[in-house]
């Protein structure tokens, strides 16, 4: 299987290179292919002739997108019909990516791939606007919503993943406040990653939703990270009102992998354990 993966140098993207070792893989990093450029990103794929094009691309500073909304659009949504003609032109697979916060979190048990959206933020509303164009103008696609994705290659554009900017804020003696009412599922880039690849090689085309197993609030997810790190961080619970970001986010966005059950696919590990996982993997280096 040759895979052409966009939006090398994140997270997600290294995870993928890493399990698709044994695979043909081209990865474009942003100052190779801009996703805006469906033109240029053809030109480099076509001599490659991808079986599949990944897309982890996107501009996802979610607060900053509150007033970049045209940036947020042309990259987020936008870019994405330009990759469903490349795709479409290449004869290959499109997966893309998006995001647990096109809920609003009203409800309060997981959402279900068949649960209706309703995004809070831009960056949450141009999210869904790329997986609707995704779904309309690629046959055949794979629109994968996953959350809280964390890997040890870290988030450049981000600063860093969660967990490695909680361990150096507790190194510095910082003041930690996190977040108490906002309910997600930390999840594993490493075990996404692994879950995409037999999908992949599956004709089960349509939009799922890949996490790790259960849930937690950011500050359990942080008391977690502490306790697993034996650092003794005085971390604190506040609500979103007293945090105030600047885009608003859903109080519950926990998904539920339904689809991916249904296709006959096994659920992803407890969020604890891939969490643990990456703590021993550290521990190596």
């Amino acid at each position: 299987m040759r895979v052409l993966i966009l939006g090398a140098g994140g997270q997600l993207a290294t995870e993928l290179g890493r399990v698709l070792r044994n695979e043909e893989v081209l990865a474009l990093s942003h100052s190779q292919a801009d996703i805006c450029d469906a033109d240029a990103i053809e030109r480099q794929a076509r001599p490659f002739r991808p079986d599949c094009l990944i897309n982890t691309a996107a501009y996802h500073r979610v607060d900053d997108c509150e007033d970049e909304v045209e940036r947020s659009f042309a990259v987020n949504a936008v870019a994405l019909k330009g990759m469903c003609r490349v795709a479409g032109a290449l004869g290959a697979v499109l997966v893309h990516f998006s995001t647990d916060y096109v809920f609003d979190g009203a409800q309060r048990h997981p959402y279900c791939e068949t649960d209706v959206p309703n995004p809070l933020s831009i960056y949450a509303m141009s999210k869904l606007a790329g997986e609707q164009i995704v779904r309309r103008y690629a046959p055949r696609h794979f629109v994968v919503r996953t959350c809280g994705l964390y890997a040890p290659a870290g988030s450049r554009s981000k600063g860093g993943n969660f967990v490695e900017t909680m361990l150096r804020l507790a190194r510095e003696g910082r003041s930690i406040r996190v977040v108490n009412d906002q309910v997600t599922t930390p999840s594993s880039a490493r075990d996404v990653a692994r879950a995409l690849i037999p999908l992949l090689r599956s004709d089960h085309y349509g939009l799922y939703h890949m996490t790790n197993a259960g849930s937690c609030s950011w500050f359990e997810f942080a008391q977690e990270i502490f306790r697993l790190a034996k650092l003794p961080a005085g971390v604190q619970p506040i609500s979103s009102a007293e945090f105030r970001a600047k885009a608003r986010r859903p109080a519950y966005s926990v998904l539920e992998n339904a689809a991916l059950r249904e296709a006959g696919f096994p659920d992803l590990q407890p969020w604890q354990h891939a969490l643990a996982d990456y703590f021993r993997e550290r521990a190596a280096d």
